[in-house]
Order: C-alpha cells, then structure tokens, then sequence
C-alpha cells in the first residue's frame, strides 16, 4: 500500500515518462502540471500541459478492505481508499508546424508503448531534486502498478469540461486514466495470533423446557432458603448443566441431573420474594475445551419464602419491647426491599372475629443502613393485651406458621409472641 502522498507521485512520475519521449521528438518541447487558465501564464510555448482534473473510487477495490474493525472497536487491518485518476493533456505548439499534433502522437506512443509507472521509474523520479516533497512516498512499495488507459471522451464531454472547469478556449487535448491508486492508512493495527488448531462441531437445536419448579417436600410445601428443589421438565440435562437463579449461576451434582427433572439445594445470597429460574446448558468446544454460551432454557419463576430463626430450644428469634418488636430472618433483607409484620391473634373468643394487626418495619430503610440484615424491628401501636401468630412478609412473601407434628391440630401453633 501507498500513503498519503501516491496522487502527487502518480503525477510527477507521469510527467516524467511524457518528458523523456517528446523532448527527442519535438526540439524545446516540454511538461507542464498546471490548471489550464485561458491566460497562457505558465504553459509551455511547445509541449504538453498534464492536469488531474478528476479523482473516482475504484470500483474493483474500494469494499476489499471491509471489515476493518471488531465489534469491540480494535483495528484488524488498515483501512485503504482505493482510487482512479482522470488526467487531461492539453498539448501546446506552432500551429503551422504542427507542433501540438506532432506532441501529441509523441505522448500516445509513449503512454501506449510504457502504460506500467514502473517501481524503478517510481524511485528515480522521487530521488530527483524538483521532487523532494515526495521523499516519504512509498509507492513504490505498492502491490498494485498504475497503469495508465486513454479515455474516450465525446466532443460534448471536451466541451463540458473546457467550459465549465477551465471556462478558456478549447486546445487540443486527450485524457487518461490511471488506475488503481491505493491509499493506506497507518494507524496501528491489533493482529490476532496465528490458529494452532480448528474444530468443527455440529450441534442440534435441543433447548431445555422448565415446565414445574417446586419444593421436594411437595407441591403444596412453600420454599425457603433450606429447601431442595425439584426442577421438572424436557431435556434439562446436557454435556455440562447450571441452574441460573436470578444473578447466582450453580452447578447441580451430576446424579442429580436427569433429562427429566434435576434437584438442587438453593445457593447462599438469594433474597425473598420472587425468583426467576433457568437451565443454562454451555457447549465445550476449543483446544482445550472450554465453555461457551450454549443454550438456555424458559424462565420459571418461584417465591422464596423468609423464616423467622429459633433460638436453641426451640423458640423463635422474636424480641418484644414495647413499643418495638425486633426479630431474626433468613436469608437476610435487602435495604430496598419491603418488610411487613403480620399478627393474627391467637385463639380468639367464638363471640368475636380474631383481631389482626400489620406494621411496616422502620429499620432498615434509612441511608445509613447496611445493604442487607437479618434483623428487623417492628414499631406497634395499638396492639391489644394476647397472644399473637406472628409472620414477616418480604417483598410479598410470607414466613411460614407452624402446626402440630402429628398434624391432628388443624390451627396454626406458631411463631408467636405475647403482647402484655
């Protein structure tokens, strides 16, 4: 590729080539590159006048290059602008000796017989002392050679372009192109290392279906931060299976696995309320292997319920101290979820509905709370002299109540708490 400086040297290297061939032909001959201005101030009074007078995208060459840059914005290869160039040579001279017409032939044979800007050519015109501006050029380095065509224009395209570029009578003139003239850029590029080894893998599209998630104990058992789930579905077991719940990616014991149903302990960190569940199946492909981004399951969801801790013997985490009652949760509460206590009374008198009571906690919600705690307090007001259940809801999710072991009571027993 070329830099920045290739049209000039295209140019310089062109006048060059029609120097050496009409200065033996036609005696004090000469090679102008000047813009054609009507005034006859710099033309030569017998020779040819070379001017540029179009640039075009090359259209073989000019999306060779694409892409140039990775998604993430790293150069892969230099961008090129590859170009063609339209030249007009005007020629100049004795009419009555014919000099322009004898210029002219001068400059075809020329331009037919040597069409090819040669790097050796490229090189010498450079090192000449009238051209050292162009010492960085680096065409000559080029993979592609310009080569130079005649273009056929129409007497209507001469008079368009004497008219209307140069608005100065009409001299005899032919145009060239020279093509292709590639134009680098230098910026840095970020080259990958070499492949040491491909791999094919045809994989089919199997995509793993949730289509239950609930407790171990049963489906009528609510799930806490201590069950074990039982994920049910459709081809939930691949060469490699995690369970994605919410932001925590776990991976199930292998027995565990099964195409139709996979078990799993919740991992430590999740929080109450609702929780989406996926089957993440990652594909092993690479030298070594490796995991990529396989495929991934429906989005099931699930409520994971808080539970009040107990105490050593058995009692619940629950602290009253009017006006306050504080209590222990697990998992921990998040400082912008929403905690509420519920009190339901505990055996009510048949001659009245049971009294009922909610409070919003008022911990945890100021700017210099922790993030999370598993200790929440309660203001109550207005709480009548009982005994009460008590359950802490999370964000819609309420702690379980407890019943009797052999289940012949059908009143909930607990957690509760005494108001004096």
């Amino acid at each position: 590729m070329s830099n920045f400086l290739a049209v000039a040297t295209v140019t310089a290297a062109l006048s060059e080539v029609l120097s050496e061939a009409v200065a033996p032909d036609v005696g004090n001959a000469s090679v102008t590159t000047l813009r054609p201005d009507g005034n006859g101030g710099g033309m030569p009074a017998t020779g040819v006048n070379l001017f540029l007078y179009q640039v075009t995208p090359n259209a073989a060459w000019n999306n060779a290059d694409l892409p140039t840059r990775r998604s993430n914005g790293d150069l892969i290869q230099r961008p090129q602008a590859a170009l063609d160039l339209h030249y007009l040579l005007t020629f100049y001279g004795d009419e009555q000796e014919l000099q322009p017409q004898r210029v002219l032939g001068s400059v075809v044979r020329a331009l037919h017989s040597r069409p090819v800007l040669t790097r050796e050519l490229i090189r010498q015109t450079i090192a000449k002392a009238k051209f050292n501006f162009l010492l960085n050029s680096n065409l000559a380095d080029a993979i592609e050679l310009v080569k130079f065509t005649p273009l056929p224009l129409s007497l209507e395209d001469l008079s368009k372009l004497w008219s209307v570029y140069f608005q100065t009578p009409y001299s005899l003139s032919i145009a060239y192109q020279g093509t292709v003239v590639l134009i680098e850029s230098e910026e840095s590029t970020h080259s990958s290392l070499p492949v040491r080894a491909r791999n094919i893998y045809v994989t089919p599209f199997r995509q793993p279906f949730i289509e239950k998630v609930r407790s171990e104990g049963g489906e009528d058992q609510i799930i806490t931060s201590t069950t074990t789930l039982v994920i049910t579905g459709k081809r939930l077991r691949g060469d490699v299976t995690e369970v994605r719940i919410g932001d925590v990616d776990v991976t199930p014991a292998i027995e565990d696995v099964s195409d139709r149903e996979i078990r799993l302990n919740l991992p430590a960190g999740l929080r109450a309320g609702v929780q989406g569940l996926q089957v993440i199946q990652p594909k092993l492909m690479g030298t070594p292997l490796t995991q990529h981004r396989g495929v991934e399951s429906n989005l099931a969801p699930f409520v994971l319920h808080p539970t009040i801790d107990k105490k050593l013997d058995g009692s619940p985490e629950i602290v009253v101290a009017l006006p306050n009652v504080t209590v222990k949760l697990s998992p921990k509460v998040g400082k912008k979820q929403r905690a509420s206590l519920l009190m339901n009374e505990l055996n009510p008198p048949s001659s009245r509905a049971g009294r009922a009571y909610s409070f919003d906690s008022s911990s945890h919600n100021k700017p210099a709370d922790p993030e999370e705690t598993d200790t929440l307090t309660f203001p109550i007001v207005g709480v009548a002299a009982g005994d009460y259940l008590v359950r802490v809801q999370v964000d819609g999710a309420d702690s379980p109540l407890e019943q009797d072991a052999d289940k012949t009571n059908p009143l909930y027993i607990g957690p509760k708490v005494t108001i004096p």
